[in-house]
């Protein structure tokens, strides 16, 4: 299994920072508030915070693990584990990464049909944004990163178009602080870390880095532009709705656009929805970029065929889920799943990987 690259093929490790925070951002940031006030109320910020810092510690792990391995995630845990059992280590990363593009695509496509063209059909918007993603792919990561930069300029001049809800902000809303327990801070946490999961697509693009060694800095300055993203829309929207509020508003952050007018334009919630594709492509275009990759690399098959065959299961996976409460389900899944990968995989990585290497400079 082989994870050289020619040196035409890389990038920048200052591309990084785009790479994540475009990773970390996403179609999730248009109703987070919501999920993270559930359990820690309006010191939810806190928890923001929180799971910034321990997003941080994570990247560390990772890119300790992928320094040490000198490769991506599949020739590390054939390494340490053998083929066999590392190439099913692996299955599972790739499964999981097919279950974020799908995600991803039928999220936005909710969106969609509740705010912009409710009658259109699943399948119609699906096909179309999957074919889009077909010819990003199909160009070749460069491509893809490209996309990443400008997904990331797009979501923090977004965040321009928030200020005006600013004029009506009760600041009363966020007093007292620390009102909530540490146990409801960690719930907000682990519900915000849910936001952040994107960070493990490096295992399959770190070959991809010129001098990858230098990335990790990159990767910590995208995490802080994130993170300050999501605590500048969090305060926003905490000063405008009150918590009842926003116990029913299930996307906060479009419900802010549409505080926002120009004179030739009165609904900018639209023109919000639909900027945020350049967002929300590199997202779905990474996850099956990473997927028909390992699948290449593992069965040695065309990545050019593996990717076609894995969008028409996410066509047929976004067909399948329709209802709100499917919707949330899945995305609650994968969550999870997301969740002890990073928390309880990636420690337990670290730690296997010492322990590996320490014997074997003994033997």
């Amino acid at each position: 299994m082989s994870s050289v690259v020619a040196e035409r093929h890389l990038i920048p490790p200052f591309f990084v920072l785009f790479i994540f925070n475009s990773m970390q951002v996403g179609v999730g940031i248009l109703g987070f508030t919501r999920n993270i006030a559930e359990d820690a109320g309006y010191d939810a910020w806190i928890s923001v915070l929180l799971s910034g810092l321990s997003i941080a510690a994570a990247i560390g792990l990772i890119f300790s693990v992928l320094n040490k391995g000198k490769g991506d995630i599949l020739s590390i845990h054939q390494d340490l584990f053998g083929k066999w059992f590392g190439g099913l280590l692996s299955c599972f990363f790739i499964l999981y990464f097919l279950s974020l593009a799908l995600v991803v695509t039928r999220t936005y496509i909710e969106v969609i049909q509740v705010w912009v063209f409710p009658t259109m059909p699943t399948w119609a918007m699906a096909f179309g944004l999957l074919l889009l993603c077909f010819y990003v792919v199909t160009k070749g990561f460069r491509l893809v990163v490209g996309l990443c930069f400008i997904g990331t300029i797009i979501s923090l001049l977004t965040l321009i178009s928030l200020l005006p809800a600013l004029e009506f902000a009760n600041y009363r809303n966020v007093l007292p602080v620390l009102d909530h327990s540490m146990i409801d801070l960690l719930s907000g946490t682990k519900a915000m870390i849910l936001s952040f999961l994107g960070i493990k697509l490096v295992f399959f693009y770190y070959p991809f880095i010129k001098n990858p060694e230098q990335a990790m800095k990159w990767a910590q300055v995208g995490n802080i532009i994130t993170t300050f993203t999501y605590l500048f829309i969090a305060f926003i929207t905490f000063v405008f709705f009150s918590q009842e509020q926003l116990e029913i508003t299930i996307w906060a952050t479009i419900s802010l656009w549409q505080i926002f007018e120009f004179p030739f334009l009165e609904r900018f919630e639209y023109t919000g929805i639909s900027l945020w594709l350049l967002v929300v492509i590199p997202n779905i275009c990474l996850a099956l970029w990473a997927a028909s990759r390992g699948i290449r690399l593992l069965f040695f098959f065309n990545q050019r065929r593996i990717l076609f065959l894995l969008l028409i299961i996410v066509l047929l996976g976004a067909i399948l889920f329709q209802t709100r409460q499917q919707i949330d389900n899945l995305n609650l899944y994968v969550a999870e799943a997301g969740f002890y990968f990073v928390y309880v995989y990636i420690p337990f990585l670290w730690v296997a990987q010492r322990i590996i290497m320490k014997v074997r400079r003994r033997v």
